[in-house]
Order: C-alpha cells, then sequence, then structure tokens
C-alpha cells in the first residue's frame, strides 16, 4: 500500500479515465482505491471527484481533475521528503 491513498467512487464520472492505471504508474507510492461508494452522492452526480489522503479534490472535467489530483499527490509527498 502506499503512502498517498486516493479514493474513487466507482459512479463517479472521473472513471472514463483509467484513474488506478495513470497515477500508480506516475506515483509508486500511490494506492488508489475504487470504492462502491464514498457517501458524497450530490458530488458525485455533479462532478468528477477523488478524495487524497481524506482531501476532497473535485473539478469540472475528467482532466481537469486529474491535474488536482497529481497537485494534491505533490502536496502530500513534500511531506515525506
Amino acid at each position: 500500500m502506499g503512502i498517498v491513498i486516493v479514493d474513487i467512487c466507482q459512479s463517479n464520472r472521473i472513471n472514463v479515465l483509467d484513474i488506478e492505471t495513470i497515477l500508480e504508474s506516475e506515483y509508486p507510492e500511490v494506492s488508489v482505491l475504487q470504492n462502491e461508494c464514498l457517501s458524497f452522492c450530490g458530488m458525485c452526480a455533479r462532478s468528477p471527484f477523488a478524495i487524497v489522503n481524506g482531501k476532497r479534490v473535485f473539478a469540472k472535467t475528467p482532466e481537469e481533475c486529474l491535474e488536482k489530483i497529481r497537485r494534491q499527490i505533490e502536496k502530500e509527498l513534500e511531506f515525506f521528503k
């Protein structure tokens, strides 16, 4: 398991991208967990989002959300450097 955990809801729009493969190949310190439900139903229906080490990250498009997730991962990894 990685030191940065990215939780993704299975029914969220961000899943049009292969987030798990993308992030885990770019960042060996990251584990992406696909969950059936993250209990943010309103957010899940409105926009792509993920939870990075307990912090919500969301955007209007899946691609924009992926970039924000990357930035949050970088912030989290700074703590360990």
